[in-house]
């Protein structure tokens, strides 16, 4: 590997590390970055659909696990989009946000459609352990798609030749 891709490589998984705080576009993001730089050496293609076919599956995960934890505590269909619509909200409103969101939003979401406040409770409780299962399962999405990353870039870099062994080859 040459310094210029020791370097390209770091950047990248500085900016991989970032996004395993759950965000697997951002992952997605660095990896595309990386193999437009360096071409060859970069991620290969399928690797690259890979990663895409990761993100996108995290994406949806995460939406299906919050609604599949509000329908489990007894949520009908308003309480799972009152979760969805809270997520989405809440993400405006940094950590907190993002916890209470959803559980805020299937309760209100329950109670508008006439449940009690403990039934409605009990579906917001639903989603919010739906969401830490999701961002469990996004987190580990992110370390998949890191581990696929590093594994390919540093095997396609050590069969690549450097213009060093290219010229001992010419010679």
């Amino acid at each position: 590997m040459t310094t210029e891709q020791v370097i390209g490589l770091s950047i990248a998984l500085v900016i991989m590390f970032l996004g395993l705080a759950g965000s697997n576009p951002l992952v997605m993001a660095a990896a595309v970055g990386h193999k437009l730089y360096f071409g060859p050496t970069g991620p290969a293609w399928w690797v690259l659909l890979i990663l895409g076919l990761i993100t996108a599956l995290s994406l949806v995960m995460d939406y299906l696990t919050t609604v599949y934890g509000a329908k489990k505590l007894g949520a009908t269909w308003r309480g799972a989009t009152g979760a969805i619509v809270g997520a989405l909200i809440g993400i405006f409103f940094s950590f907190p946000g993002i916890i209470a969101g959803p559980f805020i939003g299937a309760m209100l979401f329950e109670m508008a459609g006439g449940r009690d406040a403990k039934e409605s409770s009990r579906a917001g409780l639903g989603a919010t352990i739906g969401l830490l299962a999701g961002a469990i399962g996004k987190v580990l999405c992110c370390v998949a798609m890191m581990g696929l990353f590093i594994i390919n870039v540093i095997y396609r870099c050590m069969q690549t030749p450097t213009s060093q062994n290219l010229e001992a080859v010419l010679r």
